[in-house]
């Protein structure tokens, strides 16, 4: 078994390194979704909801920092082309969406997808030991279970 300088075994490092690609990626288009409704939404909700995705988007492009230094940390390079993003991308991409229930519906989505490229990461970084990973995965989910939750109410359902 090979460790890397920070005592990660290397070869489940470098998986989860992909993997965090995979997360960076579909959060990116997360973002980009985030900033389309920021800018697009209309209606009687616009003072409500325009910040709201406001600070959602602010957060998202603090934790795409995060997950590309993670990367960077475990010894992959980071993908950085709107190319690979979508070619990595699960969640839906967003396009003209104005209506304030389509655009909270669209969070809730990304979100969920979100959520399962993270629980995976957080399995696999717990087998392989890698507490760094593990926390940040740890601290997205249960932010991200709280805002589904959030939107959910807002929408009238429940998770």
């Amino acid at each position: 078994m090979t460790t890397n300088s920070i005592g990660l075994e290397t070869k489940k490092t470098k998986e989860i390194a992909s993997d965090l690609n995979t997360l960076l990626a579909n959060f990116q288009i997360y973002y980009q979704n985030l900033r389309g409704i920021h800018w697009n939404i209309r209606g009687k909700r616009f003072f409500e909801l325009h910040p709201k995705f406001e600070e959602l988007y602010t957060d998202a492009n603090l934790k795409v920092d995060e997950i590309a230094e993670r990367i960077l940390t475990l010894g992959l390079t980071p993908l950085h082309t709107f190319e690979d993003y979508f070619k990595a991308a699960k969640i839906p991409v967003g396009k003209n969406i104005s209506e304030d229930e389509k655009a909270v519906q669209l969070i809730v989505d990304s979100l969920s997808e979100l959520l399962k490229i993270e629980r995976q990461i957080l399995n696999d970084a717990g087998d392989a030991n890698d507490e760094g990973t593990n926390s940040m995965m740890s601290g997205f989910i249960t932010e991200q279970e709280k805002t589904v939750w959030m939107m959910k109410a807002w929408l009238g359902e429940s998770v």
